[in-house]
C-alpha cells in the first residue's frame, strides 16, 4: 500500500504521526527489526527524509534515531501550514491551517441484515476553531480502529473535549477511490 502511494505521488519525505511501534514499555527485537526494515524500505523507495512525531506507543524510539537516520519530534511539529500532532495531548503549537492527528485510528462500522459487523477505516475531517483537522486511520492492516459512529470517543483523546465529532465527516479510501460517508451524526442515526 505504501509503495503504491509513493510510486504514484513521488514524495520526498514521509511523516509518521505516531505509533510507529506497538509495545509501550520497550522495543522488542521484532519491533526493532521492523523499524529498521521500514526505514530501509522507505530508502529503497527513494524517500529522502523520514519524520516521526512520537506517539504514546513510541517509548524508547529516541535512542534509535541516530542509527535509523530519522528526525523525531515529541508529540508535535509544524511543517508549513500543517501541524502534525499525535493526539494524546492537546496541541500546544499555534499556527498552521491544518491539524493532522494520529492516535485515535478512526473507523466506521455497519451491521448487515444478518447482524454481522463490517468495519471500514476512515479519515475524520472537521473544524478545530479557525483551523481544519484531519484525524488519520491506522495504516496497519491489523489495527482496525475505533468505530466512531458506535463508540463514545470523548475519553480516548483530549481533543474530543474541544471538537464536535458529530459534525465531522468520515472519508474512506477504497481501491483508489474516496468514499464520503457524510457526518458522524448521520451515521449514528443508522446504528442499531
Amino acid at each position: 500500500m505504501l509503495a503504491n502511494a509513493v510510486n504514484e505521488r513521488k514524495p520526498a519525505r514521509i511523516i509518521v504521526d505516531g505509533d510507529i511501534k506497538n509495545e509501550f514499555s520497550k522495543v522488542h527485537v521484532e519491533e526493532f527489526n521492523e523499524l529498521y526494515e521500514f526505514v530501509n524500505f522507505l530508502r529503497e523507495l527513494d524517500i529522502k527524509e523520514t519524520i516521526l512525531v512520537k506517539g504514546n506507543h513510541d517509548n524508547f524510539v529516541d535512542r534509535l534515531k541516530g542509527s535509523l537516520g530519522i528526525r523525531i519530534y515529541k508529540q508535535e511539529t509544524l511543517i508549513g501550514d500543517y501541524l502534525f500532532f499525535h493526539g494524546e495531548r492537546l496541541p500546544r503549537t499555534e499556527g498552521g491551517k491544518w491539524l493532522i492527528m494520529g492516535h485515535l485510528h478512526p473507523a466506521i462500522a455497519f451491521y448487515t441484515k444478518v447482524g454481522a459487523k463490517e468495519k471500514l477505516k476512515c479519515y475524520l475531517i472537521g473544524d478545530y476553531g479557525q483551523r481544519k483537522i484531519l484525524i488519520l486511520p491506522a495504516m496497519n492492516y491489523f489495527a482496525e480502529g475505533v468505530s466512531v459512529n458506535l463508540e463514545n470517543v470523548s475519553e480516548l483523546a483530549p481533543i474530543f473535549t474541544k471538537l464536535d465529532i458529530d459534525s465531522m465527516r468520515a472519508l474512506c479510501i477504497a481501491e483508489g477511490e474516496t468514499l464520503d460517508f457524510g457526518k458522524i451524526a448521520d451515521l449514528k442515526k443508522m446504528a442499531p
